[in-house]
């Protein structure tokens, strides 16, 4: 037994980064060398210098937080198989999954990550799975009543078989290799079960394109009539775990549970923030688990030991005050070759993200997170015991009032907040036995009055409210984890097209400036509260993301002014100082590729993450800024959009490109402009500078022009970032810049070239 004790669950090591931190840290000494060139040499030139000096200002300190980040990376490691032999009593986890639009969202997408979520190797009867559908859509309950059958043979084949990936749609792309008999047991059960999930779909497909995807009565009788943002709560029992003795063999399947929140007109939902905090009640009321797991509905479980996996990094710890939730990276299954949209994010999860772990702990990203319930309510470290025993002595006093305003007004709720507190489950043997009081909860004035979204839960007053939420937490002196297992624990699906992967860029860089100037921002919460100073510096490295919008376009315009000017913002070639920006580019250049290509990714990859950032900043980042300028100034309030996802749960599209994924695709949106305008300004430079009659001058000697070839080579290095845009000028359809784009970023131009010519 004291061997059984002393079994590992999990082990972190340090990793070592001496080259890394050596190009890093020559980097930022280059960086901080052009300044002092700048500043010295400031009173002999004129007002692009001063704008440049501004620019580099800022990429030089972006440059000194990714460094702080990325300093100390740790590799951590987990012990699924030592679980039960420490512990035969495994905690209870309720897992969420969030949809809002069944359009953006096809629903045989959320229906393989529940499926891969009830697969799990895990005992069914310590598992909850709770479906959030903010689009109140009769398709997406229709469609999770059908996946409940198809789940009660899916469920037990994949414990059977040991199946790895459980999310059909991914597990039946290739068929495995069959015994020549071609009648053994495990191949008749694959084709049946194949057979069976294809109709799956198809049933699902079929309802889609009909007006009302099944007959509206019966339990289906709610959805009659109902409008997407104004309608009643709507919580539905679809599947519930039977006990040991009611239940068939084959029925081992979790709990399953449909809800749909009350939305009115006249009351604020808070997005996604609002749809985890109804989700964290109906849960509490029902089964009220002490852990939560949050999925979006586009990631399913690639991997059956994931439950097992972060139970080691928050049930096996000695002290609760650890770990208050284990963040696992976003990985996706439809990742485009080489990358070319720039958002599979594998670089930036492989340094920062093991930085972060070895700190105090990434941020929380929204989704493939498991949380401390404890935590979700509102419970600081180094008050725990304490808060679970004023908990509990309040309720049983006339206090019931000031808790009430707390937690709301539902005394169900109140009851298994204090058990959760205490760890304790205090829940009864059906769900159905809870459903009056999960209506309740799930109200939209539920909240009035209470502390829901200000204090605890998920916190409101932005469009990422995962990092806002994360930082919430963290000031509080939480701690958290970052294992990155192989195969990855979660596997989702990356936007693949220009007009998705600008929107959601648009939608973080503006919840990101909304947290950034608030009371929540990291500065504060360093000064206030327990975040530690490095982390906060990483997390201003992350709010800050759209203010880079700034001086990146500036930086980018430049040298087509300083052409169309004659004037210059680099030293002249023959100047020794040109060699430090040189140094600059091609220390960057030459970093930045080490890291793809030690992660294994190729040179087009980094090549597409390059450009990408350029396009992103000019584009995604300036309008997430605008954003939230009109939002400070009250003209206007910020729109949670969400992304567009590629239905391939259904036509087993293998992701590798097909279809001219890889091509740029443009639409109407203003947020092409700018991208537009920038590389008309650019080529409308370069064409000026082939007119001119006078050659390049090499030495300022008062001849000739005084722009150099620093400035014409930043141009076309310029050009050639936004080479998407330039096709996007001769193409036509999704492929091509529509004309009004056009026209807009043309006037632009105009603007920018009278400017630059004195007029």
């Amino acid at each position: 037994m004291a061997n059984e004790i002393t079994l590992p669950l999990y082990h972190k090591t340090a990793r070592k980064n001496t080259i890394q931190r050596t190009l890093d840290v020559t980097l930022l000494f280059l960086l901080v060398s052009l300044l002092v060139y700048r500043l010295l040499s400031l009173k002999n030139h004129g007002f692009v210098w001063l704008l440049a000096l501004l620019c580099e200002s800022c990429f030089t300190f972006t440059w000194s937080l990714i460094v702080s980040t990325k300093w100390n990376p740790v590799e951590i490691e987990t012990y699924p198989e030592n679980l039960e032999p420490r512990f035969a009593d495994l905690p209870a986890v309720d897992m969420f999954v969030t949809t809002a639009d069944p359009a953006r969202e096809p629903p045989i997408m959320t229906v393989n990550t529940v499926l891969s979520l009830l697969a799990v190797d895990y005992p069914a009867d310590k598992l909850a799975c709770y479906v959030s559908d903010d689009g109140c859509s009769a398709l997406t309950f229709h469609s999770l009543v059908e996946a409940l059958r198809f789940a009660k043979v899916w469920v037990p084949f994949c414990k059977k078989y040991k199946v790895q990936v459980r999310a059909p749609f991914r597990y039946f792309l290739e068929e495995p290799i069959f015994t020549s008999s071609g009648n053994s047991e495990f191949e008749q059960e694959w084709k049946k079960i194949k057979a069976e999930y294809e109709q799956l779909c198809l049933k699902i497909k079929e309802a889609g394109r009909e007006s009302a995807p099944c007959d509206l009565t019966g339990e289906f009788a709610v959805f009659t009539n109902i409008e997407t943002g104004n309608h009643p709560t709507i919580i539905k029992i679809i599947g519930e775990h039977k006990h040991e003795t009611e239940k068939d063999e084959d029925e081992d399947v979790p709990h399953l549970v449909y809800v749909s929140r009350e939305k009115r007109p006249k009351y604020p939902h808070h997005f996604k923030a609002g749809a985890m905090n109804v989700l964290s009640r109906v849960s509490g009321v029902m089964t009220n688990a002490p852990f939560m797991l949050n999925v979006d509905c586009d990631m399913f479980a690639n991997d059956p030991q994931v439950v097992r996996q972060a139970m080691c990094l928050l049930f096996g710890r000695e002290s609760e005050t650890d770990v208050a939730f284990v963040q696992y990276p976003q990985c996706f299954y439809n990742g485009l070759k080489d990358d070319p949209y720039g958002n599979q994010m594998i670089v930036l999860t492989e340094y920062m993200g093991r930085g972060l772990a070895g700190l105090q702990g990434p941020a929380y990203f929204g989704t493939g997170c498991f949380h401390r319930r404890k935590v979700i309510y509102g419970v600081w470290p180094d008050h725990l015991d304490d808060h679970a025993t004023n908990h509990t002595l309040i309720i049983g006093k006339s206090g019931e009032y000031e808790e009430m305003k707390k937690f709301g007004k539902s005394r169900e709720f109140l009851e298994t907040t204090t058990h959760a507190l205490r760890g304790e489950k205090g829940i009864g043997p059906k769900l159905s036995d809870s459903l009056e009081a999960a209506l309740q909860v799930a109200d939209c004035d539920y909240e009035f009055g209470s502390t829901w979204g200000a204090k605890f839960g998920w916190i409101y007053g932005s469009t990422t409210e995962d990092l806002l939420t994360g930082l919430t937490i963290q000031r509080k002196g939480w701690k958290s984890t970052f294992p990155m297992p192989d195969p990855p624990a979660f596997l989702g699906c990356a936007p693949t097209g220009g007009p998705a992967a600008m929107t959601q860029q648009k939608r973080w860089s503006t919840g990101q400036l909304e947290i950034l100037f608030s009371k929540s921002n990291p500065i504060f919460a360093t000064f206030t509260g327990n975040l530690q100073f490095r982390t906060s510096l990483f997390y201003i490295y992350v709010l800050s993301w759209g203010l880079s919008s700034i001086p990146e376009l500036c930086y980018a315009a430049l040298p087509a002014y300083c052409i169309i000017a004659d004037s210059q913002f680099l030293p002249k070639v023959y100047d020794p100082a040109m060699l430090i920006p040189v140094a600059i580019f091609m220390t960057y250049n030459m970093l930045t590729l080490r890291e793809y290509l030690e992660v294994g990714l190729s040179v087009r990859a980094w090549w597409n993450n390059m450009r990408m950032g350029r396009i992103t900043a000019a584009s995604a980042y300036l309008f997430g800024v605008l954003s939230v300028v009109l939002k400070i100034l009250g003209l206007s309030e910020t729109v949670f959009e969400v992304t567009q996802k590629d239905d391939q749960a259904s036509d087993n599209e293998d992701g590798n490109g097909m279809n001219g994924a890889t091509k740029f695709t443009f639409d109407e949106s203003p947020i092409f402009v700018p991208g537009t305008a920038l590389l008309l300004v650019h080529l409308t430079a370069l064409l000026t500078l082939c007119l001119r009659l006078p050659p390049i001058s090499v030495h300022d000697d008062g001849k000739g022009l005084r722009v150099g070839l620093g400035e014409v080579f930043c141009s076309l290095w310029v050009v050639q970032c936004f080479r998407p845009f330039m096709k996007g000028l001769f193409r036509r359809g999704k492929y091509g810049i529509p004309p009004s784009t056009i026209f807009k970023s043309t006037c632009l131009v105009l603007v920018f070239v009278c400017m630059g010519l004195g007029i």
